[in-house]
């Protein structure tokens, strides 16, 4: 165990942070200081805290809207120097970040920037030709982290139960609500439709859908808004501890918009039934939904990652790449997603 000097912390309006690296750290913790009482909210490898007792104080964390959990969390994505290319166009040029478990990124950057090939590293759909892409697996004890170059393509299957995406244009099935809600599931887990039917009800309650009167209702006949929506829905019924989204929001008005930025905060809240905390990524152009949900921002420039910090600081940056990106943010995120494959 160790223990943190007197430092801020923010959102504790105490200037008193405890970093616990053992389950049983509580009471070592008050025989440690005799003043000071931890309640960890669940212990799995590590112990998460948001309440701190301090001399019969209580301290709250202020809510985050993001959240950036601490650096002690574990990582849960690791990309080391990647590179891509198609024939002799360079799109990644040694790409090198590091995702932590708990983390909502937004990964941003003009069209053809590389945020979707990332993405399409991330998800195992493109293999790194240079450079490493890691992902933890959460079907072993410790979630260590896996190379996914080194993986069959089992062993992706094994690592993608624990992963969820939700495409620019939704990527719905052919067929029903419950069909596209059940067939993941059932390929990937290999769940039943007696197993599927109370998860797929419960999905499409969280995000307002009404399972009773769409529940048999064909893909074709639900408007845009309820099928970004049942998309979003078909992501929770997996009930991943990482949740990819590509674009989620282009071409949609202002209030959908804001629908969709609840949901996705709403998702990453909800804590996944292996009992780790959600990480999420978002590949966007939405202002709105970055000033909203206040994630970490990384924005990739030149095949390099070029910026890396919150919404505030990236607001005031005034160098030559990230100035006349943010002019071009609004229209880039009017416009409507292509139907084909896009590498931007």
């Amino acid at each position: 165990m160790k223990f943190a000097s007197l430092r801020n912390l923010r959102g504790v309006e105490l200037h008193v942070a405890i970093v616990i690296e053992l389950g049983k750290a509580a009471q070592d913790c008050n025989r440690a200081l005799g003043v000071l009482s931890v309640h960890p909210e669940s212990v799995s490898d590590r112990v998460h805290s948001n309440r701190i007792v301090c001399v019969g104080m209580d301290v709250k964390q202020r809510p985050k809207k993001g959240g950036h959990p601490s650096t002690a969390s574990a990582i849960e994505i690791q990309v080391q120097k990647l590179h891509k290319s198609f024939g002799r166009s360079q799109v990644l040029r040694g790409v090198t970040m590091t995702v932590r478990r708990g983390e909502l990124i937004a990964l941003i950057g003009g069209s053809g920037c590389g945020k979707t090939v990332l993405l399409k590293h991330l998800t195992g759909h493109y293999r790194a030709e240079q450079g490493r892409v890691k992902m933890c697996n959460h079907d072993v004890q410790g979630s260590p982290l896996m190379d996914l170059a080194e993986l069959s393509n089992d062993e992706m299957d094994r690592l993608r139960i624990h992963w969820a995406v939700v495409f620019q244009r939704n990527a719905l099935l052919s067929g029903s609500v419950l069909f596209n809600l059940s067939f993941w599931p059932t390929e990937i887990k290999g769940l039943t439709q007696e197993q599927i039917l109370p998860l797929a009800v419960e999905a499409l309650r969280a995000v307002g859908l009404d399972p009773d009167q769409l529940l048999e209702r064909d893909r074709d006949e639900l408007s845009g808004g309820m099928a970004k929506r049942l998309a979003i829905a078909r992501a929770l019924v997996m009930d991943p501890v990482v949740a990819f989204y590509d674009e989620p929001t282009a071409g949609l008005d202002p209030e959908m918009c804001a629908t969709v930025h609840d949901l996705i905060l709403k998702t990453h809240r909800t804590m996944p039934a292996v009992g780790v905390r959600r990480t999420s990524v978002v590949v966007t152009h939405d202002t709105a939904l970055l000033r909203r949900l206040a994630p970490r921002v990384i924005m990739l420039a030149d095949g390099h990652v070029h910026f890396d910090g919150d919404f505030d600081s990236f607001m005031m940056q005034e160098d030559e790449h990230i100035r006349p990106y943010l002019e071009q943010m609004a229209v880039l995120h009017r416009r409507v997603p292509p139907d084909g494959p896009e590498e931007g």
